[in-house]
Protein backbone atom coordinates (compact mmCIF):
# COMPACT_ATOMS: atom_id res chain seq x y z
CA UNK A 1 0.00 0.00 0.00
CA UNK A 2 1.48 3.50 -0.88
CA UNK A 3 1.19 5.94 1.67
CA UNK A 4 -0.43 8.92 0.97
CA UNK A 5 -1.38 12.62 2.25
CA UNK A 6 -5.46 13.22 2.81
CA UNK A 7 -6.71 16.41 3.05
CA UNK A 8 -9.39 16.44 5.90
CA UNK A 9 -13.39 17.57 5.98
CA UNK A 10 -11.98 20.34 7.51
CA UNK A 11 -9.61 21.13 4.80
CA UNK A 12 -6.31 19.89 6.88
CA UNK A 13 -3.93 18.54 4.58
CA UNK A 14 -2.57 14.83 7.11
CA UNK A 15 1.00 13.98 5.95
CA UNK A 16 1.39 11.08 4.26
CA UNK A 17 3.00 9.15 7.34
CA UNK A 18 -0.58 9.24 9.00
CA UNK A 19 -1.22 6.58 5.91
CA UNK A 20 1.24 4.47 7.78
CA UNK A 21 -0.56 1.88 10.34
CA UNK A 22 2.89 1.71 12.47
CA UNK A 23 2.64 5.53 13.19
CA UNK A 24 -0.70 4.76 15.28
CA UNK A 25 1.37 1.85 17.94
CA UNK A 26 3.82 2.73 20.46
CA UNK A 27 7.50 1.29 19.09
CA UNK A 28 9.47 -0.83 21.06
CA UNK A 29 12.74 0.71 19.60
CA UNK A 30 13.41 4.09 21.24
CA UNK A 31 15.09 5.81 18.47
CA UNK A 32 11.91 5.16 16.55
CA UNK A 33 9.39 6.15 18.92
CA UNK A 34 11.48 9.35 19.13
CA UNK A 35 10.94 9.98 15.35
CA UNK A 36 7.64 9.27 15.54
CA UNK A 37 6.75 11.21 18.64
CA UNK A 38 8.63 14.19 16.56
CA UNK A 39 6.18 13.52 13.62
CA UNK A 40 3.52 13.06 16.24
CA UNK A 41 4.29 16.82 17.78
CA UNK A 42 4.56 18.54 14.49
CA UNK A 43 1.30 17.06 13.20
CA UNK A 44 -0.81 17.84 16.57
CA UNK A 45 0.51 21.84 16.63
CA UNK A 46 0.00 21.98 13.16
CA UNK A 47 -3.83 21.24 13.44
CA UNK A 48 -3.97 22.98 16.59
CA UNK A 49 -3.04 25.99 14.53
CA UNK A 50 -4.89 24.94 11.55
CA UNK A 51 -8.18 24.72 13.81
CA UNK A 52 -7.70 27.41 16.45
CA UNK A 53 -7.50 24.49 19.16
CA UNK A 54 -5.95 24.78 22.42
CA UNK A 55 -6.61 21.68 24.41
CA UNK A 56 -5.75 18.27 23.66
CA UNK A 57 -6.75 15.50 26.43
CA UNK A 58 -6.17 12.06 26.79
CA UNK A 59 -9.65 11.37 26.23
CA UNK A 60 -9.89 12.93 22.77
CA UNK A 61 -8.16 9.39 21.89
CA UNK A 62 -11.32 7.78 23.04
CA UNK A 63 -13.88 9.88 22.21
CA UNK A 64 -15.58 9.61 18.72
CA UNK A 65 -16.97 12.84 16.86
CA UNK A 66 -14.68 15.27 18.87
CA UNK A 67 -12.04 17.86 17.37
CA UNK A 68 -9.18 15.84 17.40
CA UNK A 69 -10.79 12.54 15.53
CA UNK A 70 -9.26 13.56 12.19
CA UNK A 71 -5.57 13.37 13.32
CA UNK A 72 -6.19 10.80 16.10
CA UNK A 73 -8.10 8.05 13.82
CA UNK A 74 -7.34 6.98 10.21
CA UNK A 75 -10.67 4.97 9.20
CA UNK A 76 -8.89 4.68 5.64
CA UNK A 77 -6.19 1.76 7.29
CA UNK A 78 -8.77 0.75 10.43
CA UNK A 79 -6.25 2.61 13.40
CA UNK A 80 -6.80 4.82 16.02
CA UNK A 81 -4.09 6.01 18.77
CA UNK A 82 -4.46 4.54 21.69
CA UNK A 83 -5.08 6.88 25.41
CA UNK A 84 -1.90 5.24 26.79
CA UNK A 85 0.60 6.56 23.63
CA UNK A 86 -1.19 9.83 23.24
CA UNK A 87 -0.13 10.26 26.72
CA UNK A 88 3.16 9.34 26.38
CA UNK A 89 3.12 12.56 23.06
CA UNK A 90 1.73 14.36 25.31
CA UNK A 91 4.36 13.84 28.21
CA UNK A 92 7.33 14.62 25.58
CA UNK A 93 5.49 17.98 24.53
CA UNK A 94 5.05 19.17 27.93
CA UNK A 95 8.59 18.20 28.03
CA UNK A 96 9.84 20.09 25.16
CA UNK A 97 7.60 22.82 26.67
CA UNK A 98 5.52 22.76 24.00
CA UNK A 99 2.52 22.31 25.75
CA UNK A 100 1.50 22.61 29.70
CA UNK A 101 -0.69 20.32 32.02
CA UNK A 102 -4.31 22.72 31.97
CA UNK A 103 -4.99 22.51 34.91
CA UNK A 104 -1.88 21.90 36.57
CA UNK A 105 -0.99 18.89 38.89
CA UNK A 106 -2.72 16.58 36.61
CA UNK A 107 -0.64 14.92 33.09
CA UNK A 108 -4.98 14.19 31.15
CA UNK A 109 -5.37 17.34 29.79
CA UNK A 110 -2.46 20.25 28.14
CA UNK A 111 -3.00 23.45 26.80
CA UNK A 112 -0.66 23.52 23.60
CA UNK A 113 1.85 26.20 22.57
CA UNK A 114 1.21 26.04 18.59
CA UNK A 115 2.93 29.81 19.15
CA UNK A 116 4.86 29.86 22.55
CA UNK A 117 4.08 32.20 25.00
CA UNK A 118 6.63 35.00 24.11
CA UNK A 119 5.25 34.96 20.22
CA UNK A 120 2.02 35.44 21.46
CA UNK A 121 2.73 38.01 24.02
CA UNK A 122 4.08 39.67 20.64
CA UNK A 123 0.61 39.45 18.71
CA UNK A 124 -1.04 40.42 22.21
CA UNK A 125 1.32 43.97 22.15
CA UNK A 126 0.58 44.07 18.02
CA UNK A 127 -3.14 44.22 18.46
CA UNK A 128 -3.47 46.23 21.39
CA UNK A 129 -1.01 48.58 19.46
CA UNK A 130 -2.89 48.54 16.28
CA UNK A 131 -6.32 48.49 17.61
CA UNK A 132 -5.51 52.01 19.89
CA UNK A 133 -5.61 49.98 23.29
CA UNK A 134 -2.18 51.75 23.91
CA UNK A 135 -2.93 53.64 27.92
CA UNK A 136 -6.29 51.99 28.12
CA UNK A 137 -7.44 49.86 30.80
CA UNK A 138 -9.16 46.35 29.78
CA UNK A 139 -10.61 43.38 30.81
CA UNK A 140 -9.79 39.72 30.16
CA UNK A 141 -12.79 39.40 28.64
CA UNK A 142 -12.39 42.21 26.64
CA UNK A 143 -9.26 40.72 25.12
CA UNK A 144 -10.52 37.29 24.41
CA UNK A 145 -13.62 38.19 23.66
CA UNK A 146 -13.52 41.54 21.42
CA UNK A 147 -16.01 43.50 18.99
CA UNK A 148 -14.09 42.68 15.91
CA UNK A 149 -13.02 39.26 15.78
CA UNK A 150 -8.99 38.77 16.34
CA UNK A 151 -6.31 36.26 16.60
CA UNK A 152 -7.10 36.77 20.30
CA UNK A 153 -10.72 35.71 20.07
CA UNK A 154 -11.42 32.37 22.25
CA UNK A 155 -7.98 32.74 23.98
CA UNK A 156 -7.65 30.67 26.88
CA UNK A 157 -7.53 32.84 30.01
CA UNK A 158 -4.21 30.91 31.38
CA UNK A 159 -2.53 31.79 28.37
CA UNK A 160 -3.27 35.35 28.19
CA UNK A 161 -2.03 35.57 32.11
CA UNK A 162 1.49 34.47 30.79
CA UNK A 163 0.95 36.72 27.81
CA UNK A 164 0.67 39.53 30.16
CA UNK A 165 3.03 38.41 33.08
CA UNK A 166 5.55 38.56 29.65
CA UNK A 167 4.79 42.20 28.65
CA UNK A 168 5.07 43.66 32.14
CA UNK A 169 8.56 42.04 32.28
CA UNK A 170 9.16 43.90 28.91
CA UNK A 171 7.23 47.29 30.54
CA UNK A 172 4.74 47.37 28.03
CA UNK A 173 1.95 46.09 30.25
CA UNK A 174 0.61 46.48 34.06
CA UNK A 175 -1.66 44.67 35.45
CA UNK A 176 -4.87 46.54 37.19
CA UNK A 177 -7.22 45.21 39.34
CA UNK A 178 -10.54 45.90 37.77
CA UNK A 179 -14.08 45.64 39.78
CA UNK A 180 -14.97 42.19 38.14
CA UNK A 181 -11.30 40.93 38.57
CA UNK A 182 -7.95 41.70 36.73
CA UNK A 183 -7.21 43.77 33.59
CA UNK A 184 -4.28 45.08 31.79
CA UNK A 185 -2.97 48.58 30.66
CA UNK A 186 -0.96 48.00 27.59
CA UNK A 187 1.90 50.50 27.30
CA UNK A 188 3.93 51.64 24.72
CA UNK A 189 7.68 50.25 24.52
CA UNK A 190 9.99 48.18 22.41
CA UNK A 191 9.74 44.48 21.76
CA UNK A 192 11.20 42.26 23.93
CA UNK A 193 12.99 40.55 21.67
Amino acid sequence: MALSTHTTSTGFLLPSIHSAPPFFTQQPNPATQATLTEHWTKLILSYARFRRLFTLRVEDAETTGGDWDEVLRNPRINRKLPPSHLQYIISQMVTKDLAVHEPAKQTRSVLLYWRLPEEWAEVLHEWASSTGQLNTIMTFYEIIEPLIPSELSNLPISLLKKMIVILTKTARAQVIAVADGEGVRFLPGTSGR
